[in-house]
């Protein structure tokens, strides 16, 4: 079949190596890639925010599958579109990509649902999230809630560090992202990451991995969007991936 592979990064230069390898794939088509998927497949100028436009692409070119690798197409609901248009699409639909674009929803779903994470909560304006650091302390870990590349996080290590990141989300350096902002307590230890397949009634898990956040050496400097990883993750030992899956 035709395939349709969405996306620019490196995770898509992954995702283009391997299906380009598949034995079903005939074409990979990747919108708008970048010079290491064009070695898997064909780049093609693709504006992939405009829904209608991907889904006239995808007819046009017999596309047979779309997967959809960065968080924005998916949070705006770019699978659902698909799948409407009887275009078949892998990647989570709007309502699930929630999980990645508003992390205080995901933080109240797991408090809902008492899944282990750390105490937090959520403001819509700055004096009142300035207040709330004040009776808390520091260090303490401030978050722009929606999408900002893996860097709307802060991790302050002083109540004035962490006034400023709210005046500087609030005030506009991550656009739409920063309009509500999650405070959470600051937990100490390594972060690893452990993926599952999911299609609402079966999970199949699918490996772990870490990367590097920190932007410089002795995890100092501001977040990243993640500086190369590594899978699996030594961490997440098999005892711990059951846990998980439980």
């Amino acid at each position: 079949m035709n395939i349709l592979l969405i996306g620019s990064g490196g995770r898509e230069h992954a995702l283009a190596w391997a299906i380009a390898a598949s034995a079903l794939c005939d074409r990979l088509l990747i919108a708008p890639g970048n010079p290491g998927t064009a070695q898997c497949g064909t780049n093609v100028a693709l504006d992939v925010a405009d829904h209608p436009a991907v889904t006239s692409f995808c007819r046009a070119e017999n596309v047979g599958l779309v997967v959809v690798g960065p968080e924005a197409p998916l949070v705006a609901g770019l699978v659902d579109d698909l799948a409407a248009a009887g275009i078949k699409a892998f990647g989570p639909t709007r309502a699930a990509a929630q999980l990645e674009g508003s992390k205080g929803f995901t933080k109240e779903l797991c408090r809902d649902f008492g899944i282990p994470t750390a105490a937090f909560a959520r403001f819509t304006e700055a004096d009142a999230a300035k207040l709330y650091l004040s009776e808390r302390g520091a260090p303490i870990v401030v978050k722009a809630d929606g999408l900002a590349a893996g860097k709307g996080v802060v991790i302050a290590v002083t109540v004035e560090e962490a006034i400023a990141a709210v005046e500087t989300m609030f005030g506009g350096a991550f656009g739409a992202a920063g309009a509500e902002v999650v405070i959470e307590e600051f937990l100490d230890g390594e972060e690893a990451s452990f993926f599952a397949l999911c299609d609402g009634a079966t999970a199949i898990p699918f490996g772990a991995a870490q990367d590097h956040k920190r932007a410089f050496d002795g995890d100092r400097g501001p977040n990243t969007g993640g500086m190369g990883a590594y899978s699996p993750a030594p961490i997440l030992t098999p005892a711990l991936q059951e846990r998980v899956m439980r």
